[in-house]
C-alpha cells in the first residue's frame, strides 16, 4: 500500500516544497534487497540504516544523520536498470562508511548548519508518523561564499564515495555501469543554472575526474560484464510500475503502459491507475488477473485488499489482506493494513485479531507512530482503558506531542499492575520526557 551526498539536502530548493514521506512495504523490499549487501560489504549493520522513500519528482538521494538514507521517487520511477539505483546506493554507502556525516560537521557550521538540520528535522517528524506529513524547510543557506566553500569542501567526498562504491559493487559481483550512465545523465546540467538543476547536480558536484575514475573502474573490473539479475530487473520494473501508477495521473500511466502492453508490470500499473481513478470495473478484473498467475505474491493480495477496503467493500478487503500477511509475516506494513480494515469491521473478534497483528507489527517496527495509533484504537474498543493509553502515549510521543504522551502515560500508570510490559513502557516514556530525550 503505497499511502548521492553526505549532507545533501538543498534547503534553498525545499523551501518552496512540501516533503512527505511515502510506505509501502514492496517497495521497501526491494530497496533493501539493493541495499543490504551492499552494506555488509561497507562492514555495516543493515539493520542499524533506515531507508525512507521522499514523494518528490526530483532526482536525488542523500543520507542524514549517519543513519538515514532518503530516496527520492523521482530518481526510482527514472530508471529501468536496477543496478543505476543500486550504484546510487553503492555511493550514499560510502558516505556512510567513510564517516562523512562526522567529519563535515565542522564545514557545515560555516554554512548555515541550522537552515539544513531544520529540513532534516521535518523529514524525520514525517518519517515517524509514517502518514507523508509534509515537513517545511528552514532558511536558505547563508552566504554564496559560505556556500561555496561548503561544496567544494565535499567535492573531496564525492569522488571517496565513488571509490568505496566501486568496491562495494565488486565485493557483491555487481558492475558499475550503472553508476556510470547515471552520472552521465547529470553531466549536463553543470552546464544549468543553479535554479534548474535537480538537487542532485546542487548536493554531488559532478567532476570530469569522478566520470574517468567510474570509467576506468569499468574497464578493468571483472564484474563490469556481469549480467543483469532477472530477479532484480523484475522487481526494479514492478517498483516503478508501481509508483507510476499512484503518483502519477491515469493518462501519464496509460501512456508508459498502454493496453497493448501485457507485461506484469504494466498490468501492474494500469489497475493501479484504473483503481486511483476509481474506474473498478477495470482495476479488479486486472489484479485479479495477477493474482492468478502469481497466487503467492502478497502484494498482489495487499493490493486487492487496498482496492476493496477504500471503495467501502470492507468485509471482502479481510481476506486479501489475511493473504497477504499469511504469505509474507514479516512485512509490518501488511500487518498494519491488515490490522485497519479489521478495526473498521466493528466486530469484537476482529478487534482482537487487530491488536494481535499490531503487536507483531511492532516487534519489528517499534517506532512505527501509524502502528501506536491503531492499536490505541483497538485496545480502547476492547475496553482496555489503561493499555489504550500506553499505545495513544506512545503514538504522542512519535509524533513529538509530549503534553499529550505524559498525560496518557500518566494515566496508564495508574491503571496497570506494577511491573507488567505495558506499565513498564508507560515509566519509559515518561522517564523519557523527564531526561528531555526524543
Amino acid at each position: 500500500m503505497l499511502v548521492l551526498g553526505a549532507l545533501p539536502w538543498d534547503p534553498a530548493y525545499a523551501q518552496s516544497r512540501q516533503i512527505s514521506i511515502l510506505r509501502d512495504a514492496e517497495i521497501e523490499d526491494t530497496i533493501r534487497v539493493y541495499a543490504d549487501p551492499l552494506f555488509v560489504a561497507a562492514g555495516l549493520d543493515p539493520q542499524s540504516i533506515n531507508i525512507h522513500l521522499v514523494n518528490d519528482r526530483s532526482l536525488n538521494a542523500f543520507v542524514s544523520n549517519g543513519r538515514n538514507m532518503f530516496m527520492f521517487s523521482g530518481l526510482l520511477m527514472s530508471t529501468d536498470d536496477p543496478n543505476q539505483i543500486i550504484g546510487v546506493i553503492a555511493h550514499e554507502t560510502g558516505h556512510i562508511a567513510g564517516g562523512h556525516l562526522v567529519s563535515v560537521r565542522g564545514e557545515v557550521e560555516k554554512a548555515t548548519a541550522a537552515a539544513i538540520l531544520s529540513t532534516i528535522l521535518g523529514i524525520a517528524v514525517a518519517a515517524a508518523t509514517g502518514e507523508g506529513a509534509a515537513a517545511a524547510a528552514g532558511s536558505t543557506i547563508g552566504s554564496g561564499i559560505a556556500q561555496r566553500e561548503f561544496f567544494r569542501y565535499t567535492r573531496t567526498q564525492e569522488s571517496a564515495a565513488d571509490q568505496a562504491a566501486l568496491s562495494y559493487l565488486d565485493a557483491t559481483g555487481q558492475s558499475s555501469e550503472g553508476l556510470y550512465d547515471l552520472l552521465r545523465t547529470f553531466e549536463n546540467q553543470e552546464l544549468l543554472s543553479a535554479t534548474n538543476q535537480d538537487p542532485y547536480m546542487r548536493t554531488h558536484p559532478l567532476t570530469s575526474d569522478r566520470l574517468q575514475a567510474v570509467k576506468h573502474h569499468i574497464e578493468v573490473s571483472p564484474h563490469s560484464n556481469a549480467p543483469a539479475d532477472p530477479d532484480l530487473m523484475m522487481r526494479q520494473a514492478r517498483m516503478v510500475a508501481k509508483l507510476v501508477g499512484f503518483l502519477e495521473s491515469l493518462r501519464v500511466t496509460l501512456q508508459r503502459y498502454p493496453e497493448s502492453d501485457q507485461s506484469i508490470p504494466a498490468r501492474y500499473a494500469r489497475s493501479i491507475a484504473y483503481f486511483q481513478d476509481r474506474q473498478m470495473d477495470k482495476a479488479v478484473p486486472l489484479i485479479d488477473g495477477l493474482i492468478a498467475e502469481e497466487p503467492d505474491n502478497p502484494y498482489f493480495h495487499e493490493l486487492k485488499g487496498q482496492m476493496l477496503f477504500e471503495t467501502g467493500s470492507g468485509d471482502l478487503a479481510l481476506a486479501s489482506y489475511a493473504q497477504s500477511v499469511e504469505l509474507a509475516p514479516d512485512q509490518p506494513l501488511l500487518a498494519i493494513g491488515y490490522a485497519q480494515a479489521l478495526i473498521e469491521s466493528g466486530e469484537e473478534t476482529n478487534l482482537e485479531i487487530a491488536a494481535s497483528s499490531l503487536e507483531q507489527a511492532l516487534r519489528i517496527e517499534p517506532r512505527n507512530a501509524t502502528a501506536w495509533r491503531l492499536l490505541g484504537m483497538a485496545y480502547g474498543r476492547l475496553g482496555l482503558e489503561a493499555r489504550a493509553s500506553v499505545a495513544s502515549a506512545e503514538f504522542s510521543y512519535l509524533t513529538g506531542d509530549h503534553q499529550q504522551a505524559e498525560f496518557l502515560a500518566r494515566r496508564a500508570v495508574q491503571g496497570l499492575e506494577y511491573g507488567t510490559p505495558d506499565w513498564q513502557r508507560a515509566n519509559d516514556i515518561l522517564n523519557a520526557l523527564n531526561a528531555g530525550d526524543g
